[in-house]
């Protein structure tokens, strides 16, 4: 760990941006505010790279991240934020507040491991556990550059006695549990202004992003056991009922909208072949722009279930998983983050960090981008991201923006070993020190300019429409806890 801290710390460059570098004394005192909260974090770099390191090796799975939210809880509590732990009925989620009074800025943390990821932050194939979990998605870095950034903003409003309140919510079982979803429909975000937030990525930037809406999950069939030669006109196999019913569901394919995704794993399809199975499983995921149309193609796959059922003299039973909406864009936080993100600039790597990335990228097929695009600041555009968050549910009850940052190797897909490499060692913290920065200074500008927020608010209202009334796509089920046991 030390060596993996000083390697960190040696790697450390300066965000300060040239503007401010080269002329001082024509600083505002808003930039001045930015420039010590940047500082802050500089100091405050090798602790929160010491974090990062150990959430990643922590690597727990969804709602049993309690190690994991303990130290980001500690760290705050250090910190002097006022910490609720176990919110909306979930173990491993926490608020934590500082302040008093307006504006409000909330900033989400996230902090779950991937099943079947581990790996050694090195660049080739090396599991630390074999089947073991990984960061390969980056949220070991994730809460820790939200954490980072609400302690600076925090340190902010104590060293000027400004008004305003900073909450850091810590959201469990993003990949696939829908944490932040419970956490909404709960009221949670009520009286929030603004929300921000970020995920490690390959690139630099800060768009005004939309995603797919999502639903998740379980069908179960079940059917008689007989014995497969024997006796078979005796048995009626839950297995051929899931085939069946994925049969159909993928002939519906062709009839579905063309940005519809559906995606599904039996989990469960017997024990042995000379019992006819009287129990199967499957998950299923549907994901579509729009959330409505996404709960449509939903009840279809719901019929199709129970027509294979029928079809098969079976009986099937199904729940949702998760579900949330898409993430609604907001142009005018979007574009105030971009502005600090520009500014804070991108991911520069040392000679160590270099040999690393050429050697990763030979894992990674052909046609790759440069190297140089992680010091690159992405321009900034309305964008779509053909995958699902839910940071979705929150977006459309209070203005949010996020950005991205180069944590990975130019080229890295999510979910990969390959990611999971980099989030644990210098190009990660890296990158997650810019996000750090770039949150702490959005949320400065929002504290320094209500009137930014107040237009937020309207082009919130604008894009969702005067009719609007939230209402949780998971509707009243309780939180799936469970969900990664056993993996």
């Amino acid at each position: 760990m030390k060596k993996i801290i000083t390697a960190i710390t040696l790697c450390l460059f300066c965000g300060l941006p040239f503007a401010f570098a080269q002329d001082r004394k024509s600083m505002t005192t808003k930039d001045q505010d930015k420039v010590a909260i940047w500082n802050h974090l500089d100091k405050k770099f090798p602790e929160y790279s010491q974090v990062a390191r150990e959430i990643w090796s922590f690597a727990e799975l969804g709602y049993q991240e309690q190690k994991s939210a303990a130290l980001l809880q500690s760290k705050l509590s250090e910190a002097g934020f006022k910490v609720e732990s176990g919110v909306a009925g979930l173990p491993t989620a926490f608020v934590a507040t500082y302040g008093s009074g307006g504006p409000v800025i909330g900033i989400l943390a996230e902090f779950d491991a991937l099943p079947g990821l581990s790996q050694d932050s090195v660049p080739y194939r090396k599991p630390l556990i074999e089947g073991g979990s990984g960061h390969g998605c980056g949220h070991n870095l994730f809460g820790t550059a939200s954490v980072a950034a609400a302690i600076a903003l925090k340190e902010h409003l104590l060293k000027t006695g400004q008004a305003g309140t900073v909450k850091l919510y810590g959201t469990p079982a993003e990949e696939g549990g829908a944490g932040k979803v419970f956490m909404a429909r709960e009221g949670l975000f009520k009286g929030v202004d603004a929300v921000l937030h970020w995920h490690p990525g390959a690139v630099n930037a800060a768009n005004a992003e939309s995603c797919l809406a999502m639903v998740s999950g379980t069908f179960r069939f079940y059917g008689q056991t007989a014995h497969a030669a024997g006796s078979p006109e005796r048995g009626r196999s839950a297995l051929d009922g899931l085939e069946a019913m994925n049969y159909m569901v993928n002939l519906m394919r062709e009839h579905v909208p063309q940005e519809a995704r559906i995606h599904y794993v039996i989990k469960n399809g017997g024990v042995a072949a000379n019992v006819v199975p009287d129990y199967a499983e499957a998950e299923y995921v549907v994901r579509l722009p729009d959330h409505n149309a996404t709960m449509e193609l939903w009840e279809r796959i719901i019929k199709a279930a129970e027509g294979a059922a029928i079809g098969t003299g079976t009986t099937v039973k199904y729940e949702i998983n998760a579900a949330h909406m898409g993430l609604l864009p907001n142009e005018t936080l979007a574009s105030v983050m971009h502005g600090n993100l520009s500014k804070v600039g991108g991911v520069k790597y040392n000679a160590a960090e270099f040999s690393f990335a050429e050697q990763l990228r030979q894992t990674m097929g052909k046609n790759l981008p440069p190297l140089k695009v992680a010091e690159e600041i992405q321009p900034f555009k309305q964008s779509f991201f053909p995958a699902s968050t839910d940071v979705g549910d929150i977006s459309w009850l209070v203005p949010t923006a996020g950005l991205s940052t180069a944590t990975w190797v130019p080229g890295t897909a999510a979910h990969t070993w390959q990611a999971t490499a980099a989030d644990g060692m210098s190009i990660g913290m890296k990158g997650m020190l810019n996000a750090a920065k770039t949150i702490a200074a959005t949320g400065l500008d929002l504290f320094n300019n209500p009137a930014l927020i107040e237009k937020a608010k309207n082009e919130m209202q604008s894009r969702r429409g005067a009719n609007f009334e939230y209402k949780a796509m998971i509707g009243e089920i309780k939180p799936p806890l469970d969900y990664r046991k056993g993996l």
